[in-house]
């Protein structure tokens, strides 16, 4: 019946359905203004609409990492790499959360994954992972350790 009310001047349906905001890129929007728990929100907001948007969960965890929440971050993390285990960012990102929490073992398999395929990752964060590795690698590595969890990230996509 929509196609008549459109016939004799009335509204479609789709004109009647509130819009969907982009909350993605709210959420970026307002992490560079440097709001991350308003980012956080829309992030929320954002994988109400697609719970497995790898995206989202990425920048969840960055967002999560630059306000110190390491926990969620894990989880945030982990859940993408669970939609997307090959996910480059991921376990670079988890690699350096592990070394934070003295989890050497579990470091050194997310940086060995990271190595193995680093997707769009530029010369620098493929730089800094195999010398953490490598640090992480050397017995003398436990004075170093602490120095390695400065995370760079890297852009969600890759």
């Amino acid at each position: 019946m929509s196609w008549w009310r459109r016939l004799i001047g009335g509204r479609s349906d789709d004109e009647l359905k509130p819009q969907r905001l982009d909350y993605l890129a709210e959420a970026l929007t307002l992490e560079r203004q440097g709001d991350f728990d308003a980012a956080l929100t829309s992030y929320r907001l954002a994988l109400r609409d697609k719970p497995d948007d790898h995206k989202v969960l990425m920048n969840m965890a960055i967002a999560y990492s630059r306000l110190g929440r390491l926990g969620e971050a894990e989880r945030c993390y982990g859940r993408t790499l669970e939609v997307k285990p090959d996910h480059a960012g991921a376990h670079y990102g988890m690699a350096f959360l592990k070394i934070k929490r003295g989890d050497r073992t579990g470091a050194e398999a997310h940086l060995e994954a990271f190595l193995a395929a680093p997707g769009k990752a530029d010369q620098a964060n493929i730089e800094h992972a195999r010398g953490a590795l490598k640090s992480l690698r050397t017995p003398a590595a436990d004075v170093a350790v602490g120095d390695l969890a400065d995370e760079t990230s890297i852009e969600p996509g890759s």
